[in-house]
């Protein structure tokens, strides 16, 4: 049986591979959460992916100073 790659064309892949790796979260598990507990836990990983990269901007602007 050969792995499938997560490659990014699947929004809902992205998202269950995120949940997986930063809620413990098995795929399955975010499949069957209702459609409103997804949109939630889609716009909270959205929100926190956006604080990173900000961050991540910051420092690097800081560090050319």
């Amino acid at each position: 049986r050969r792995k499938k790659l997560i490659t990014g064309e699947d929004p809902e892949s992205v998202y269950a591979y995120y949940c997986l790796h930063e809620f413990h979260l098995l795929p399955t598990q975010y499949i069957n959460l209702s459609e409103n507990e997804r949109a939630f836990i889609i716009a909270a990983i959205d929100i926190k992916i956006k604080q990173e990269k900000e961050a991540r901007d910051k420092a690097r602007r800081e560090m050319k100073q």
